[in-house]
């Protein structure tokens, strides 16, 4: 039987949310992953972020293949019900798989002509040594 705070979840057609994770102590946003009902109820159940992978179609524990998990220290869900965002503290200091601490590293210079992105975080560790 589905608990009653997850039936107050407004998950899309595909049975998906989109889950925001924000580093705990800083507020900055590391990533944005998707989840479903299963994924969601893991992450409560074990405090760890568990994501749903559109790619793999399987549930994805962060930091199964990396090492780099996401302990959970809170989760809200939006006005209309459709978002979720994750309060995680980042173990190992890498959200993203192109090893660096956030997926959104790159900015849109608007200083010339013409707009560019400009890469404005450091790879932390190459990741071919992450994943194998």
């Amino acid at each position: 039987m589905t608990s009653s705070w997850l039936k107050q979840v407004r998950f899309d057609s595909n049975g998906l949310i989109p889950a925001i994770a924000q580093d705990h102590l800083t507020g900055k946003i590391l990533m944005v992953a998707w989840m479903n009902a299963e994924s969601l109820a893991q992450t409560v159940a074990s405090q760890r972020a568990v994501y749903w992978s559109r790619s793999r179609q399987r549930l994805w524990r962060k930091g199964e293949e990396s090492g780099h998990h996401q302990s959970v220290k809170d989760i809200r869900l939006d006005c209309d019900a459709d978002v979720i965002l994750l309060t995680i503290e980042q173990h190992g200091d890498i959200a993203c798989h192109t090893g660096r601490n956030s997926c959104f590293y790159q900015r849109l210079n608007t200083d010339g002509d013409t707009p560019t992105w400009e890469i404005t975080e450091p790879v932390l560790k190459d990741p071919d040594s992450i994943y194998s």
